[in-house]
């Protein structure tokens, strides 16, 4: 196999591929509220064992 013949064959490939979604994404709202809680979660943590400032 030549160089050419693999790229065009990959070019065919990637072409004709099709993704589709067999579960419903999750919500950028959702992840995006999960982390800002866990985040204020692990800053309040951080303030209550650094008493010391």
């Amino acid at each position: 196999m030549s160089l050419h013949s693999t790229a065009s064959q990959l070019v065919t490939l990637a072409s004709e591929g099709k993704h589709v979604d067999e579960h419903a994404s999750i919500s950028p709202l959702v992840t995006g509220g999960g982390a800002f809680v866990a985040l204020m979660l692990l800053l309040w943590i951080t303030t209550r064992f650094n008493r010391d400032r």
